[in-house]
């Protein structure tokens, strides 16, 4: 049945590349996507007409017969440098109706080296232990103003300001990346900021990700010792004159009252000093040397306050010490009031949990996630700017009589807007799906990490790899994982392998070797992101990536096809693996290995394939079936018992289609035993969790399936959850039941590669699985287990919205859908009935089969 509704038709959102900002964009020929809203059932787009206005000139418009909407290609004249115009999107139906969008404001950053005018300065001899340095200048603007764009980046942290005022919103700006090959910018309108007559302008610098202490080593200033600003000020006057303000020799520095900071060890401030440079001791600056064809424009949106969050509750521990709950595991900083004697010292302490009542550092290792602050004796705003901390709670000392209403804290993430929801009748299921959400937002910071609170958080290539399809249907994640993947291309070295962490900070010593499920992200995430977005493009700029990871491991591989032997993780964290042996597993990594070899040779062919490059497709499938047939030979019985006879080794063969058909049901029926002599519990690592729950799917039981993700017992999703977890954690069991946190060196309390099981929560329980890249097609067959009474699911598409919800009444299930102009369904109810529609609402009735009947 089709419900209609009356028709309202109209371009709704339009995006450039992977920007909802485009006003920065790094390139001369932007793509375009946009999405139509109409109540017309079944409305098709036949051709699209894009029109471009420059600011002040004539438009330009290029008409296409295409269905297509996801990142077209520019169809008119290159953009150039500093261009700024409104971009426009006609969409024609079938009967020549006609929906626009409204004009969006786009501008082009400086896309050449040559543009850039400005050169990095920094205080002239400066040291690592000195504080916090402020680069200033003032200048004069003669003549009334009628815009004006700053363009800025840093060697480090910077916060700019201009007459006092803070510049954009943006936290621990310019971000994360493999800083000696790619430097990102930012640009802002700073009209409003700027007056005739003198204008100050002033950055102040932290260590950030350049200078501050990196890894479990402690090493310092991994990219450079020196810190150092670029801005570029560029003015337009109402009588067309332009004026450029930069950084140059002739500006100034001046220590702030910051007096140390480390985003692993914390801040140290003196609230005493302002950031205002006006009465300080001032000293020249030098020109520090970098290499300005690394600098690009933001590929998506930055690091922002996404929430802050009021006070849960203050405890006082067994020791007297005053903690600070929460509520909920974040990541970011505390901002607390407070007035004081000048002098006095404020400390804050973060932690995740609490141990028996008191603050549990012993994750932290040797991060000290410790802000303190000296009181100037006025009304004092406790608040860090550069350092972040992964807590819940906050040991706070020096202040008495704490007002929880002058305290929140501030939680941080990349500012990915939100696409994908879920919710159901099970409480715990709910809480878990929102552990993944606040997992990921705590460690969506610029680079997927693999933890945001000891002395790592790290850009781990093996967590990413499990988790991304799950973080492309939560976030909006194409710019996000895009700018991820060129790091990946540019510290990949150059036999091939990919480094354990991107960027990589750990050097060929730890991150040299070739590790299954780790170096496979090279492979995979370009596949997801095509998958889940349609970027084609992005496929073709990471194939080289991609095909030199699959070479590096056809050299390790034996003539037949295995990965044998050499440094591996392997099915990392089996929750049998003993505390200080996290990759000890019981399937062997020869078949984790393998494996990987199988699926990322696969891959590679499927990209190449794609993208028109057929010799190279055949000799990668021909590459992919030979280790196939090994792995068969090899691990694989007669009967289809797979070596290891774990869940992890049953789970691999059936998701990714290794076993021959007459072997294919016998390993399925035994991984249904091995789940049901579990007591349903997870017997899998970071390689077999994120599968397990599709193969026993491909066994034919999705029962054991729903008992597996309901159950509570250790190790097990839920079990978290039952121990008051609001993220997901790096182990099974992080915390014992007794409240002792477990006593592994890695225990994390945020690491979401577990938390990659929502995906299946998503495409089954829900029943919204993308079929075609892009969500074009869509699958709507959710199981509908016995325990769940009513699930539902939404996506923001690049089409639109898409809606499933399903609901139990009396006998029979009731499953809505609601599709977008562009996209179709194929759905399948749980008596068995199949159809297919396109755009509208649509409501079905069904009376699921029994298990006999099934």
């Amino acid at each position: 049945m089709t419900v209609t509704a009356p028709t309202a038709l109209r371009v709704s959102r339009v995006l450039l590349e992977h920007n909802d900002d485009p006003s920065t964009l790094g390139t001369a020929t932007p793509r375009l996507s946009w999405a139509v809203k109409t109540r017309e059932p079944g409305w098709q787009q036949q051709a699209y007409e894009i029109g471009y206005t420059p600011d002040g000139g004539e438009e330009q418009t290029a008409r296409v017969e295409s269905a297509e909407q996801l990142l077209v290609p520019w169809p008119l004249e290159p953009l150039t440098s500093r261009a700024r115009g409104t971009v426009t999107i006609k969409a024609y139906g079938p009967d020549g109706a006609v929906a626009e969008s409204d004009p969006v404001a786009i501008g082009v950053g400086l896309l050449e080296a040559s543009d850039w005018q400005a050169r990095f300065v920094g205080p002239a001899g400066q040291g690592l232990d000195d504080p916090a340095p402020i680069v200033f200048t003032s200048a004069e603007i003669a003549g009334e103003i009628a815009s004006a764009r700053l363009y800025v980046t840093a060697l480090g942290w910077y916060r700019f300001a201009i007459n006092g005022t803070r510049v954009g919103d943006e936290e621990l700006a310019p971000g994360w990346t493999a800083y000696h090959s790619r430097l990102r910018y930012q640009s802002f309108d700073v009209t409003d900021l700027l007056t005739s007559g003198e204008n100050r302008l002033q950055a102040v610098l932290g260590n950030g990700w350049f200078r501050g202490q990196m890894t479990w080593d402690l090493h310092r200033a991994h990219y450079g010792d020196k810190l150092a600003l670029l801005a570029q000020l560029e003015i337009t006057k109402a009588d067309g004159t332009t004026q450029v303000i930069k950084t140059d020799e002739t500006w100034q520095a001046c220590a702030s009252g910051i007096l140390a900071d480390d985003f692993y060890d914390g801040q140290r401030t003196d609230l005493s000093v302002s950031l205002d440079p006006a009465g300080k001791d001032a000293k020249g600056v030098e020109l520090v040397e970098w290499d300005l064809p690394t600098l690009f424009a933001p590929y998506g949106p930055p690091i922002r306050v996404v929430e802050t969050l009021p006070v849960k509750e203050i405890i006082t521990s067994p020791s007297g010490k005053t903690i600070i709950d929460f509520g909920q595991n974040l990541v970011g900083w505390v901002r607390l009031k407070t007035r004081g004697q000048a002098g006095a010292e404020v400390i804050i302490r973060h932690a995740e949990v609490l141990e028996h009542g008191e603050l549990g550092v012993r994750p932290l290792r040797k991060a000290k996630a410790t802000d303190s602050y000296l009181l100037s004796g006025g009304d004092d705003a406790c608040e860090p700017l550069f350092t972040f901390h992964g807590f819940r709670y906050a040991e706070v000392t020096g202040v008495d009589d704490l007002d929880p209403s002058r305290v929140e804290a501030v939680a941080i993430s990349s500012d990915l807007r939100r696409t994908g929801t879920w919710a159901s009748s099970h409480d715990q299921l709910n809480q878990l799906h929102q552990n993944v959400v606040w997992g990921m937002r705590g460690n969506f910071l610029d680079v997927p990490t693999d933890c945001p609170q000891r002395d790592e958080r790290l850009g781990w290539t093996g967590d990413i790899q499990v988790f991304s399809p799950t973080a492309s249907y939560l976030f909006h994640t194409n710019g996000f994982l895009s700018n991820w993947l060129a790091d990946l291309a540019v510290d990949q070295w150059e036999d091939g392998s990919v480094p354990s962490v991107i960027p990589n900070v750990l050097g060929e010593t730890h991150s040299g070797a070739a590790a299954a499920a780790w170096g496979d992200a090279a492979a995979v995430v370009p596949t997801v992101l095509w998958q889940r977005f349609a970027d084609r493009d992005l496929l073709g700029t990471q194939f080289p990536s991609m095909k030199a990871w699959v070479d590096k491991l056809i050299s390790l591989a034996t003539d037949d096809g295995l990965w044998l032997g050499g440094f591996q993780y392997g099915d990392w964290l089996d929750p049998t693996a003993p505390p200080e042996n996290a990759a000890k597993a019981q399937v062997s990594p020869d078949v984790v290995a393998t494996a990987h070899l199988i699926r990322s040779a696969g891959l590679v062919a499927d990209a190449a394939e794609l993208l028109g490059k057929d010799d190279e497709a055949k000799h990668y499938r021909e590459v992919s079936e030979r280790s196939r047939q090994a792995f068969v030979d090899e691990f694989v019985t007669g009967s289809g018992r797979v070596l290891g006879d774990c869940q992890t080794a049953y789970a691999m063969a059936l998701v990714w289609d290794f076993l021959p058909e007459d072997r294919r049901d016998h390993a399925g029926k035994r991984l249904a035993e091995l789940v049901e002599q579990a007591d349903f519990k997870v017997s899998t690592g970071f390689v077999g969790t994120p599968l397990i729950l599709d193969a026993l799917e491909l066994a034919g039981r999705p029962d054991l399936a729903w008992k597996m993700i309901t159950a509570t017992e250790n190790p097990s999703w839920l079990y978290p959850v039952t121990m008051g977890a609001t993220t997901i954690w790096e182990r099974w069991d992080s915390m014992l039941p007794d409240g002792t946190i477990n006593p592994g060196q890695m225990t994390s309390f945020n690491h979401y590669a577990f938390g990659a099981v929502a995906d299946w929560m998503h495409r089954r329980l829900a029943g919204l699985a993308p079929a075609e890249p892009g969500y074009r097609k869509i699958t709507i067959a959710p199981i509908v287990p016995d325990g769940l009474d009513w699930c539902e699911a939404s996506y923001d598409s690049g089409y639109g919205p898409i809606k499933v919800r399903w609901e139990r009444s009396g006998a029979q299930v009731q499953l809505t859908a609601s599709i977008p102009p562009g996209v179709t369904a194929d759905v399948r109810l749980p008596d068995g009935t199949e159809h297919q529609v396109s755009h509208g609402d649509h409501a079905w009735s069904a009376v699921p089969k029994t298990k006999e009947e099934a």
